[in-house]
């Protein structure tokens, strides 16, 4: 029989498991910091800064990003509204006050750490109503499949739509598919490989973790719960038009802002609908807000609508940029409203269960 010399004791293994923890979370941190840095360095290497001032002060129309801060915030408040409305099925019933502040914060935290948000909604959830995290976290999963399916339809429609217009384009300007690509330097096709990798390896952390998480049985019941709460949704219509308005208030936001710069102002509704989407699919890459995939991929789009490179890297630069800020003020709202928000001293579900009638059935 084998007797080890020396056995950790379980607090120091638990101890040891944390700082492993903690350290592969910073170095996912770390990585997604390079690579976002990597991409906006390489864009803007020889770019001047300078005359970002002149654009924001005397060039650029604040009305229209004004105009487009309100679809923002609805867009944010949208997922909050939804939010409830997804967790009533499985006997949780969060104010909507703490649903709001929750998705608030969650895109706020989700620029210093990737990805991070959806799980820390789920914690304000449980600390300040204490509904279930696992319960909260299977809507989250579902939620998140809805405006999947929604946004990959929105992008096959203008895919559709639009092949008409590129063939146009093409044919007026005499471009090539192969003369487009020439432009392409080789450290843009480096670029253009990494994002694409990146979105490889987050498709497999993200199934990787899953199968960790489910190791836990009632983890595992409560992610099913959430799944499947979309069968039992009281108002299954309501849930459709609050996703599609997500989407529609996310377009708005985005769209608005090319009529703030005289280069994107005349560039119509098609432009904005093909930049907003491959804009979205480049957020996929793990970067704080998208930052650098999602310049470079609507940077790209906007010049092959025309439009001259440096008045791309205004665009994507001061959009983003302020459009991030905004994400920031509202996290600091969520985070100060929650600091004098009351914690819920009983469950929710426990509430929901004493309301059921269901749950009053005699014995036979």
């Amino acid at each position: 029989m084998y007797f080890p010399l020396f056995r950790l004791p379980l607090p120091m293994k638990d101890e040891i498991i944390i700082v492993k923890k903690r350290g592969n979370d910073i170095f996912k941190v770390c990585i997604s910091l390079i690579l976002g840095g990597s991409i906006l360095y390489w864009m803007y290497r020889d770019f001047n800064f300078k005359q970002v001032e002149q654009v924001l002060f005397h060039e650029m129309n604040w009305t229209w990003m004004l105009l487009s801060f309100p679809f923002g915030i609805l867009a944010q408040a949208f997922r909050g509204w939804r939010w409830k409305l997804s967790l009533k099925p499985v006997g949780e019933q969060p104010r909507t006050s703490t649903a709001l502040n929750s998705i608030f914060l969650s895109y706020a935290v989700s620029l210093a750490v990737p990805r991070i948000g959806e799980f820390a909604r789920c914690v304000v959830l449980k600390r300040y109503d204490n509904v279930s995290f696992p319960k909260a976290l299977g809507t989250v999963v579902t939620e998140r499949v809805v405006d999947t399916l929604i946004i990959v339809l929105i992008a096959f429609i203008t895919f559709v739509l639009h092949i008409p217009i590129f063939t146009k384009f093409f044919a007026q300007t005499g471009t090539s598919l192969d003369s487009f690509l020439s432009g392409f330097s080789l450290t843009g096709y480096i670029v253009t490989a990494i994002c694409g990798i990146s979105v490889l390896w987050l498709a497999y952390y993200l199934l990787h973790r899953l199968s960790i998480y489910n190791k836990v049985k009632d983890t595992l019941h409560g992610i099913w719960q959430g799944i499947i709460s979309l069968k039992k949704v009281e108002n299954a219509p309501l849930f459709l038009i609050m996703s599609l308005a997500i989407w529609v208030c996310y377009f708005l936001h985005h769209y608005l802002a090319f009529f703030c710069f005289e280069a994107t102002s005349n560039l119509g509704f098609s432009c904005g609908l093909v930049t907003f989407i491959v804009g979205s699919f480049a957020v996929i890459v793990p970067t704080p807000n998208g930052a650098g995939p999602w310049h470079f991929a609507v940077k790209t789009m906007l010049i092959l609508y025309g439009v001259a490179d440096n008045d791309a890297l205004f665009f994507v630069l001061i959009v983003h940029s302020v459009q991030t800020l905004l994400v920031v003020l509202l996290g600091i709202y969520a985070w100060i409203t929650l600091l004098f928000t009351e914690k819920r001293e009983t469950e929710t579900s426990n509430e929901f269960n004493n309301n059921n009638p269901n749950n009053h059935k005699p014995m036979v």
